[in-house]
């Protein structure tokens, strides 16, 4: 953005000086030649120049005009460019930024200017050499960790690393696209809102949940186990079932632990994610085409059997007919006997196919709520849940015995309704129970008896399991009370919770490293912030540096967003590979003065989503993160009209790099992206696009970063204060 540019105080200085002096020197003229007249004599010379003091004036005024054009002169020639080049001079100091500085001003300016431009030549011939001898010892290490972003890469399983606070430190491909199909808007975010370098863990996955399973691996870890791990399955806001495999990241100890000390401790952990959604489906698939099978072959057995027993009329020869009935009995009975087996087998097979997994009863409760109303379309009502009572079980055959209960209540009894209600047993340690509650009339001991054992069935899905076989294969029990008073009766299961844990000592816990395909393991040495967020250090935030394009510059008479492009960066690190790129349909026509500037046209906008839509999501990518733009009083102008509408405000804190710019390079004559980008040696591409910007913006604000600690700016509340004491922070839009 141009703008005026700010004259050195120092010149005001002299002028003041200059000014006085002159004054002075007049003065004292008048007084000496007042000094050699008689009195006469001054007199008449006073009056002839009392009438002429508007023309000595305009003659002094003149006289000083004549100076400040020459200090002017002398300054811009003298002062200025020696300023300029000294700021200029320390970005090439300061950064890794190599341009050549432009030699202005007077010879020995210059002449500087050319000295300078060959101790930088000279600098990065050395940084050549040493960068080639850097590599030349690291290509070994290179190559390994190049084959271990490859292996991670074409991983089937989605894998996540985290440190202890739960901040992402590395995620493969297929963790990605994983991510992105648990996304609740992935159009729009493509799951960028949930999995990304520095994001918590915690936006996917409950707390309590992790923090269960991380006690688990520590518990192991403590007693010495060599290969430590956890499991549980848990259920997502789009109501998928995941089932995570955790294991531990070890802290790098020095030398082997010896007899007596004590094992390695935690630095992070290993989530190994696999969607077991599909698998249930494709369960009950295949136990739907064992069980048509199974009856299939039953009513065909009843067909010959029929049949043989025609063959009893007299018209065949006795012995014949004898001889044809046995056959026949006997390859009955053996068919019979072999299905009979088959059915055995399979139920058999089905009740230990799934391992016990620890799972929260909260999110059992959910996803039993989610099932029967979806498919039965029957109310349930949450009766009280302990949020803090975790099961070992296999949820799965847990679901289907809790919707078939619940349609053969509302077959039989057409109840409106049922309810969950899960609470620790009073019948002994860990033990839980689980209650289907519903109101209606008496059911008999030998009807719920007859639901225990039969195959459950529900509409087209239907498993060989019975409910005895599922309270069998959790060790556990099954019954039905009847309160007359309250007219409420409930199944009950009692099923196996998870052992209870220690709370571990948070000193037990220490970061370490590792990596591959998306990574960043300085983030292990992260710990939680205890210091309010104004007063940490700026290398240690985490941005979303990000940019607007609009249909004008008005945002308060009615233009409005057409695209929001958006880059993050984490542990001074640029992550070009995690971007939100949006095109917006503004429901209004595009002027078309600003289609050459921005390049966007209607039919490019077309169809898009509206602002309503996408602000959402590009709040989710933005959280828990400072955000970074040029000219952001522009931008944020345009959200926070947008509050009110869409429900969503940005609160965290706003860093300018038009701002910052002015505070570094003060006496610049520009602050405009293109010209600070020029001096950062900062390749533009895609200006003018949300996208391009933002990405230029986000390389130029990390070459600020060290020029304001330079000057002393090291924290966020410091950049902030700063930002504000410039001329431009004066914008309002």
């Amino acid at each position: 953005m141009p703008g005026p540019r700010r004259t050195d105080r120092r010149l005001w200085w002299l002028l003041g000086v200059a000014a006085a002096v002159s004054v002075a020197w007049l003065l004292l003229t008048f007084w000496l030649i007042g000094s050699t007249l008689e009195d006469e004599a001054r007199a008449t010379v006073w009056g002839l120049i009392g009438d002429r003091l508007v023309l000595v004036s305009l003659t002094w005024g003149m006289g000083m005009a004549a100076i400040a054009w020459g200090l002017k002169r002398w300054f811009d020639h003298w002062v200025t460019p020696s300023v300029q080049l000294a700021e200029e001079a320390r970005v090439l100091l300061r950064t890794d930024v190599v341009r050549e500085l432009r030699p202005k001003g007077n010879v020995e300016t210059r002449e500087l200017a050319r000295l300078f431009n060959q101790l930088v030549a000279q600098r990065e011939d050395l940084r050549r050499q040493i960068d080639a001898k850097v590599r030349e010892a690291a290509e070994g290490i290179e190559q390994e960790k190049s084959r271990l972003a490859a292996l991670m890469s074409e991983l089937t399983q989605s894998v996540v690393v985290c440190n202890l606070d739960g901040r992402i430190l590395l995620y493969n491909n297929r963790a990605r696209m994983q991510f992105r199909a648990m996304s609740q808007a992935p159009r729009l975010a493509d799951g960028a809102e949930l999995i990304g370098l520095g994001r918590s863990i915690y936006t996917v996955f409950d707390r309590k949940l992790v923090a269960h399973a991380l006690e688990n691996v520590q518990q192991r870890l403590l007693r010495g186990a060599a290969q430590p791990s956890a499991q549980f399955v848990t259920t997502t806001r789009s109501g998928q079932l995941l089932r995570v495999q955790m294991a531990p990241v070890r802290a790098a100890q020095a030398g082997a632990a010896g007899e007596g000390e004590p094992p390695q401790r935690l630095a992070g952990f290993v989530l190994m994610l696999e969607n077991i959604t599909r698998d249930f489906e494709e369960e009950s698939a295949r136990e739907r085409l064992l069980l048509g099978l199974t009856e299939g072959s039953r009513a065909s057995l009843g067909n010959i059997r029929a049949a043989l027993e025609m063959l009893e009329y007299p018209d065949l020869d006795p012995a014949m007919r004898e001889r044809f009935l046995a056959v026949a009995r006997e390859e009955v009975q053996g068919m019979s006997q072999r299905l009979q087996r088959l059915v055995h087998e399979s139920a058999d097979a089905l009740k230990t196919r799934w391992p016990m997994e620890d799972m929260l009863g909260a999110d059992l409760v959910a996803a039993a709520s989610r099932r029967i109303e979806e498919a039965l379309d029957l109310p349930v009502t949450d009766m009280g849940v302990d949020n803090h009572l975790w099961l070992r079980i296999e949820s799965f055959s847990i679901l289907q015995a809790l919707l078939f209960l619940s349609a053969r209540l509302q077959e039989a009894f057409g109840i409106r309704y049922v309810g969950l209600r899960l609470h620790a047993s009073s019948q002994g340690q860990q033990k839980a129970e689980l209650d289907l509650v519903w109101s209606g009339p008496a059911i008999s001991t030998e009807t719920v008896m007859g639901w225990e054992i039969d195959p459950m069935r529900v509409g087209q899905e239907a498993s060989a399991l019975t409910v005895r076989d599922v309270v069998e294969r959790h060790g556990g029990a099954f019954w039905f009370e009847r309160h007359r008073a309250s007219h409420e009766a409930f199944f009950r299961f009692l099923l196996p919770s998870a052992p209870p844990q220690e709370q571990l000592d948070s000193a037990a816990f220490v970061r370490s490293e590792s990596r591959p395909e998306y990574y960043d393991f300085d983030l292990f040495r992260a710990t939680a912030r205890t210091r309010a967020l104004e007063d940490t250090p700026l290398a240690e935030l985490s941005y979303t540096v990000f940019d607007t394009e609009t249909t004008g510059l008005n945002p308060a008479q009615g233009d409005e967003i057409i695209q929001i492009g958006a880059t993050r960066i984490v542990n001074g690190k640029l992550l070009r590979q995690e971007c939100f790129d949006q095109l917006v349909n503004p429901r209004r026509l595009i002027p078309a003065a600003s289609i050459p500037i921005h390049g966007i046209t209607p039919e490019m906008v077309a169809g898009q989503p509206v602002i309503e839509d996408v602000l959402p999501a590009f709040h989710a990518f933005a959280q828990d993160t400072v955000l970074v733009a040029h000219n952001a009083a522009f931008d944020m102008r345009f959200l926070q009209l947008k509050e009110r509408k869409t429900g969503v405000v940005f609160d965290q804190p706003v860093l300018d790099t038009l701002l910052l710019s002015a505070v570094v390079h003060p006496h610049q004559d520009s602050h405009r992206l293109e010209a600070i980008a020029e001096r950062f040696n900062v390749t533009v591409i895609g200006r003018h696009t949300a996208m391009g910007d933002a990405m230029v913006t986000a390389e130029v604000f990390l070459k600020l970063i060290p020029l304001l600690a330079e000057k002393g700016i090291h924290t966020l509340g410091q950049a902030l204060h700063a930002a504000q004491q410039t001329y431009y922070a004066r914008i309002k839009y």
